[in-house]
């Protein structure tokens, strides 16, 4: 949707406005809601060039939360990675850096090298790394999007859309701690060696636009210059996503508009604070008869500013159902919103954990229990 002027009297039909007029597509989107704000040309397949590591990135988050890698793991670089052309962190064959520091190294200088060092570290292989960026892709709704490799140089059939890195966006901000890295001006890695390496952010709007901390900018001669970039103010979190820019000056210059736009337009109604307790959920026959939830991430609502916000409340309703074994993700429920009787918006519930199934010894023992009141 491109947003319309209002025509004060003219009996002329409304007129587009078009927020990124330079840009190829664009989308603005409400992160707590994934509301679109502004969009022109969302679906269109385009190169993404280095936003593409934005899906990097986001594996290694959802690695990192499920324990299967650690920030101060070492990992390292096979001859291929440190061959990467383009921006880079000059990594040698074999040379040994922390997960910490390979994500500074994609975030801020959109290291090709360090890119395909984390893609090795997780998935074995390119290859097979690209397979489960590409399965989270379909996992996430980007129908209009397929990987070929894990940084965005140049490749056939290696595309994607506004709107589908604007889903991809929304995720990784999920985990709040990627904007420490995604957010920093400047930092340096090697700092203890004797060749220390000077990191400054790609993305300048970090430091010049007030509540950016984020995401991934990318350019190739084919993508021209492309952004996904989020900013945050009060409650409201927002990503903006221009592609086909015709040079940084221009692209910075229209994602500030549009996020000038949607801060000035918008606010938002808190619902839940991340950590906020949303109950307990009870499972049948598991050995856990009940796991606590809270919330992964903050929960709102999207409003036009100066709409009122009388009579709006929500409800947790979980399943009743659940039985064990029961796994983590698996859908248990949703958050919905009302005004009135009217849902405005519904957000999944999944479960925080695995339970297993309980044993008949702990199954017989609680049963005894509700029959006789002993333990």
């Amino acid at each position: 949707m491109l947003l319309a002027l209002p025509t004060g009297w003219a009996a002329e039909e409304e007129k587009p406005l078009d927020l990124a007029p330079n840009a190829t597509s664009a989308v603005v989107m409400d992160v707590d809601t994934g509301t679109i704000i502004f969009e022109k040309n969302k679906d269109a397949k385009l190169p993404p060039a280095s936003i593409t590591k934005i899906m990097t990135m986001l594996l290694t988050m959802e690695a990192l939360d499920k324990g299967k890698l650690k920030m101060d793991e070492m990992v390292r670089t096979s001859e291929y990675a440190a061959s990467m052309g383009g921006s880079q962190i000059f990594l040698e064959p074999g040379e040994e850096m922390k997960v910490s520091d390979m994500l500074k190294g994609i975030a801020m200088a959109s290291g090709n090298d360090a890119s395909v060092a984390m893609a090795e570290k997780l998935g074995g292989s390119e290859e097979s790394f690209v397979r489960m960026m590409n399965d989270k892709a379909k996992e996430l709704g980007m129908n209009n999007t397929h990987f070929v490799n894990p940084n965005g140089l140049p490749a056939d059939n290696h595309y994607s859309s506004a709107y589908d890195i604007a889903l991809m966006s929304q995720e990784l901000l999920k985990h709040e701690g990627i904007t420490q890295f995604t957010g920093q001006y400047q930092d340096y890695l090697r700092k203890e060696t004797s060749k220390p390496f000077w990191l400054v952010n790609t993305n300048k709007l970090v430091r010049f636009y007030s509540g950016a901390d984020g995401l991934k900018t990318g350019y190739t001669s084919e993508a021209k210059f492309c952004l996904s970039a989020t900013a945050k103010r009060d409650n409201l979190r927002i990503v903006a996503v221009v592609m086909g820019e015709p040079d940084t000056k221009t692209r910075n210059a229209e994602v500030s508009k549009l996020f000038d736009y949607a801060f000035s337009q918008y606010t938002n109604l808190p619902i839940y604070k991340s950590g906020d307790s949303l109950g307990e959920l009870k499972i049948h026959k598991g050995e856990q008869q009940t796991v606590p939830l809270t919330a992964k991430h903050s929960y709102s609502l999207l409003m036009k500013k100066g709409d009122a916000a009388e009579g709006i409340r929500h409800e947790v309703q979980l399943d009743p159902n659940v039985q064990a074994p029961v796994a983590a993700g698996q859908p248990i429920g949703k958050i919905v919103v009302f005004k009135g009787d009217q849902v405005l918006k519904e957000f999944p519930l999944e479960a925080p954990v695995d339970v297993n199934k309980a044993g008949l010894w702990t199954l017989t023992k609680r049963t005894a229990k509700r029959l006789f009141f002993f333990d």
